[in-house]
């Protein structure tokens, strides 16, 4: 007997057709937002880039994500919640709503569980054991500003983005700070709540590619 598809998985099939209609208007800025949260790997990135139709795109993309199984396609239920997303498609205000009236009991009684057991730990994985709280953005963009050209080094081998990633940034940005910037984005979204700034210090300051202290030790400051 075939396994029964996820809450989230059957919820989306549900609403596919809707939204394909709705998200064709601009199929490339869900691409990237969803690639930013990481909800596709670098093939299927380049899989669904490679589609030139809005509505095959926005197809690629949510079978795609399907694919990839439930905690996939929870991920995208959450982008389509997402501010940008409500305020560039006005038509999925319905997103929400259908989201709480839909999922199943047992998806609800499962994130219940899991908020009550995560509950203690929410400080934990917010805060690293020095202290150091999650990266900020304005923290990301101050140390992308510290990078040289080796950059592209320092994220392959350093913080571990794929080449593929790396390649898809330089098309999308011109500019070496955005770029960097953009890298160290997608490596926090990847790292969750690891990326603190204390984890990101320890990274940059590792043997070759060991960006100067004085460039990097104000992540080690407490707010």
């Amino acid at each position: 007997m075939a396994e029964e598809p996820a809450a989230e998985i059957r919820l989306l099939k549900g609403q596919k057709a809707k939204l394909i209609e709705i998200l064709s208007a601009d199929a490339d800025f869900v691409l990237q937002h969803a690639d930013s949260r990481c909800l596709l790997s670098p093939q299927g990135y380049q899989q669904v880039k490679a589609c030139r139709v809005p509505g095959e795109k926005v197809t690629e993309l949510l079978d795609h994500v399907l694919q990839r199984g439930p905690e996939a396609a929870h991920g995208l239920l959450e982008l389509l919640k997402d501010q940008a997303l409500q305020e560039t498609f006005p038509m999925l205000c319905f997103v929400k709503d259908l989201q709480v009236n839909t999922l199943s009991s047992e998806v609800t009684s499962r994130k219940r569980r899991a908020a009550s057991d995560s509950q203690v730990d929410i400080s934990s994985k917010q805060i690293c054991r020095n202290g150091s709280r999650l990266v900020k953005e304005k923290q990301l963009m101050t140390v992308a500003r510290n990078f040289g050209k080796s950059w592209r080094e320092i994220g392959r081998l350093t913080l571990n983005v794929p080449s593929v990633k790396l390649e898809q940034i330089e098309e999308d940005h011109s500019l070496h700070v955005e770029r960097v910037f953009a890298m160290l984005r997608y490596w926090r979204a990847c790292q969750r709540e690891k990326a603190t700034a204390a984890h990101l210090h320890s990274l940059l300051s590792q043997d070759d590619w060991a960006l100067p202290p004085e460039s990097i030790d104000f992540l080690l400051e407490m707010d």
